[in-house]
């Protein structure tokens, strides 16, 4: 049995009071098994992160940049690698595992150019002989949590920022596909980064709490499901931690009846179904406007599921794999049922799926409902895996309600030849990333990334220059060289700079 531990900056045997076992999606069997550390293994980590921290701090920005132009080089040597392993422990076929990657490597890239935005601002002469100016300055020791949907990417998004800052960096990863993140860390070593910089502790709820107590730990940034983004939001700052939390989604896709219906089919194949609907800007919801469009998006839709190919990770010709456990597969059917249930028509059902060969892997089928309403548990509720809703409105007003009023407010988008309808459209929408025209508004690593409502937790979102003042602090310093020494009662009155 393969045994997969952390990634230290000292030397530990990789036992474990407890293990978990990692599966193979593909076939269902254990492939291997995770050490989960403890308390007592984080103390160390963090002290080793306090020893290492100061003098990455002090290296200059141009330098730590050189180390993620290194970094970025390995990682694309080494992809082809990566993307097996990933697509190994997740299911996610290896052309989206890739994509994963890449994706990460984007916010490395912005990273390189760390020198510019780390520059403060100066005020020359903002009083008789005072001038001001601010600085940012790293936190100290940072910890990333990260979800099993994307091992590569959300760390990297954590991790490049953090470090590139002057932070170190502890990830906790998902117990159920950690072997990447470890990889992580080597070609962060073999790139130049110093010991103790960025290491990987491998944990579960109980590492997490570890974490969000741990006092010498300055700031946490979480993905996951939005019930642990509110626990962890809460239970972080009540511990005096800086903490951005992201949470779930129920992503909306609003067709408009001047929309060209052949895009938007493909594109909803793969925004709905792709990496078997397990990502937070998937797009399970879609909204037609009126029925006429309903009836002319389903009539196309439907043979469009129906041609897409379910097969194993390493299949090129597979449009998606298995997902990610037995439990998360029996949820995702257990929520097919309830739709069933609820008295949405079930139009294509993908549950029973068998791929010959791999009967015991963790299969779903493409699944679609029609006529769903918004008072149904299974519209309300996040279902991540691969099932399209489609949700019927009679007007505009009606369709910009939807993702409006629902607890969450991930992404959105609208489909549209109509540039009016468009911009009044991501004008009025109360979520936080809306696509126009694009199925999956992912922003590019420059811009920010971040969600509305249940959708996060916090005020700061992720990479971009929101990711690089969530894991810095700003110091603004007024300075003053006299040059005599007269004094007056003017030092016993607030001074202005008037």
């Amino acid at each position: 049995m393969r045994e997969i531990t952390h990634k230290l900056a000292f030397a530990h045997d990789g036992t474990a009071n407890r293990y978990s076992d990692v599966f193979d999606p593909n076939n269902g069997a254990v492939q291997a098994r995770v050490a989960l550390g403890d308390a007592a293994l984080l103390d160390r980590a963090v002290e080793a992160a306090k020893k290492a921290q100061p003098a990455w701090a002090a290296v200059n920005p141009q330098r730590r940049a050189r180390v993620m132009f290194n970094f970025k080089a390995l990682v694309e040597q080494n992809i082809d690698e990566l993307a097996h392993l990933l697509s190994s422990e997740h299911g996610k076929v290896v052309a989206d595992a890739k994509g994963d990657i890449q994706r990460g490597l984007e916010v490395i890239e912005f990273c390189c150019g760390i020198p510019h935005v780390l520059k403060g601002e100066y005020t020359q002469g903002a009083g008789p002989g005072i001038d001001v100016y601010s600085m940012r300055q790293p936190l100290g020791i940072g910890v990333g949590i990260t979800p099993f949907n994307f091992p590569a990417m959300i760390p990297l998004w954590m991790s490049g920022v953090a470090i590139a800052t002057g932070n170190a960096f502890i990830l906790k990863p998902s117990e159920r596909d950690p072997s990447v993140p470890v990889r992580i860390a080597e070609l962060f070593l073999e790139a130049g980064l110093p010991e103790g910089i960025m290491q990987v502790i491998q944990g579960d709820k109980e590492m997490v709490d570890a974490i969000l107590d741990h006092p010498d730990i300055a700031a946490v940034s979480f993905v996951g499901s939005s019930d642990i983004a509110h626990y962890v939001y809460k239970r972080g700052v009540d511990a005096g931690k800086r903490v951005q939390a992201m949470g779930g989604a129920k992503n909306h896709g609003i067709v408009m009846p001047d929309a060209d219906l052949d895009q938007v089919v493909n594109d909803l194949a793969g925004a709905a179904f792709g990496s078997a609907g397990e990502r937070c800007m998937a797009l399970p919801v879609v909204v037609p406007i009126g029925d006429r469009t309903a009836l002319a998006l389903r009539e196309k839709l439907i043979p469009a599921i129906e041609a897409l190919r379910v097969g194993v990770s390493t299949d090129p010709d597979a449009h998606y794999g298995p997902v990610v456990t037995a439990a998360h597969k029996a949820k995702i059917e257990s929520y097919i049922q309830m739709g069933v249930d609820e008295g949405a028509e079930l139009v294509v059902d993908g549950r029973g799926f068998k791929l010959q060969g791999h009967e015991e892997g963790f299969f779903v089928g493409p699944t679609l409902f029609d006529h769903v309403k918004p008072t149904m548990r299974t519209y309300k509720e996040e279902i991540f895996g691969p099932v399209l809703q489609m949700v019927r409105a009679e007007n505009f007003e009606e369709a910009l309600a939807l993702p409006s009023q629902h607890q969450y407010g991930n992404g959105v988008a609208i489909f549209t030849r109509n540039g009016h309808a468009a911009r009044e459209f991501a004008a009025r929408v109360n979520v936080g990333m809306v696509g126009i025209n694009v199925p999956i508004p992912v922003p590019v690593a420059y811009h920010t990334f971040g969600g509305w409502k249940r959708s996060a937790f916090g005020d700061t979102n992720q990479h971009g220059m929101e990711g690089v003042k969530f894991w810095t602090k700003v110091k603004t310093v007024t300075q003053r060289w006299p040059d005599g020494g007269a004094s007056d009662d003017s030092a016993f009155i607030i001074p202005t700079m008037g």
